[in-house]
């Protein structure tokens, strides 16, 4: 199951055993609702797999693209959205690579690749979750700083340090430190009827606390902090857009399109997630009056919200590669690159066929 399911369902039950969950586990409440088969039955063991699968089959073709695609480019020829581009994928490709595990772990209900991985897979998880948020709110600043301030005489400068030092001091350096507590939490235990969980156990007297402290996180660090940073600079990146004088009206019409549809994806995605562990977290914290009915709208709403925002990880790089003119070039690039080298295994049949190979390659690299 995935790192936060159950993560309202963990603490109203007296066991859960019917299912692995991979959420925080809390305390036991006097009197559950009995509102478990709500999950059990559709969403946990039927849609989830099948939605994990189906982000993991896009996220890694996507992702995987955009990695082999920057990496057959020449270092000189790396751009600083490149960069970007490679950080984000990376980031990406490596957190759609925990999926399969939720996927089997949420379909058995129970977890079966040891507490080794489950610790290791809880670390990948977490950091690239952070991590590919982080480096979104960086590329929004990028792109502020090439578009707004293009004719300031230290831009130039601030992007080339945002872009080679302050990415990993402002998102791998916080994404890393931020999954510390998965290494000091995270295990497998025997739960009901025989099956092993794979989640975070927090110290039983004040369980409750640790979880929706580390739930607000989430929303702080994954949603409010990075949302707040893309709206802001793509509101003013829109504004200068369609007052400035910045080349023809059909370029700016597509960079103003582009520019909502990056805003809206970020929190379409994301926003009904946060508002779900919020409202968890108010709950256990007891802000919010709890009841049956809304524990199992909650539930619900968490087991849709959640495959939702792990989905945006496919629409990366759709939004911020795919659509780009310079990524398109260096797609044809690589797979003109990759032909003429298939060419040159092959065996020479004719004195000329090297020679020819030879001549494409070079004028290859050097356009």
């Amino acid at each position: 199951m995935s790192y936060y399911e159950h993560i309202f369902f963990d603490y109203d039950f007296n066991d859960t055993g019917s299912g692995s969950g991979s959420g925080d586990l809390g305390g036991d409440l006097e009197e559950p609702c009995d509102v478990e088969h709500v999950m059990t039955a559709n969403i946990q063991q039927v849609f989830l797999p099948v939605v994990y699968a189906l982000i993991f089959t896009l996220g890694i073709t996507g992702n995987g693209l955009v990695v082999i695609v920057l990496g057959c480019q020449r270092r000189s020829k790396c751009s600083l959205t490149d960069r970007y581009r490679l950080h984000l994928s990376a980031a990406d490709l490596l957190f759609v690579l925990a999926l399969p595990f939720w996927a089997v772990d949420s379909a058995l209900a129970d977890w079966r690749f040891g507490a080794a991985t489950c610790v290791g897979v809880h670390v990948i998880y977490t950091v690239n979750l952070y991590g590919s948020v982080l480096i979104l709110a960086f590329i929004s600043l990028d792109r502020y700083l090439a578009v707004v301030r293009a004719t300031d005489t230290n831009t130039g400068g601030l992007r080339q340090l945002l872009a080679h030092r302050l990415v990993y001091v402002g998102a791998w350096l916080p994404a890393g430190l931020l999954a510390v507590p998965d290494l000091i939490f995270a295990r497998t235990q025997e739960g009901g009827e025989g099956a092993t969980l794979c989640q975070r156990f927090y110290p039983e007297d004040n369980a409750p606390l640790w979880v929706a402290v580390f739930h607000l996180q989430l929303v702080l660090v994954g949603l409010v902090i990075p949302g707040l940073v893309l709206l802001v600079c793509y509101c003013v990146i829109v504004t200068r857009l369609t007052r400035g004088p910045l080349g023809g009206q059909r370029q700016k019409r597509r960079a103003v399109r582009t520019t909502i549809a990056l805003v809206l994806c970020f929190f379409v995605c994301w926003l009904p997630y946060g508002v779900g562990i919020s409202v968890d977290a108010l709950l256990r914290l007891e802000v919010l009056p709890r009841g049956c009915s809304l524990e199992a709208v909650l539930g619900v709403w968490l087991g849709v919200a959640e495959p939702m925002a792990f989905a945006h990880c496919c629409l990366n790089p759709l939004l911020y590669a795919f659509l780009g003119a310079g990524f398109k070039s260096s797609a044809r690039r690589a797979l003109t690159l990759s032909r003429a080298s298939s060419l040159k295994i092959l065996p020479r049949r004719r004195p000329g066929a090297s020679t020819t190979t030879e001549s494409e390659s070079s004028s290859l690299h050097s356009s």
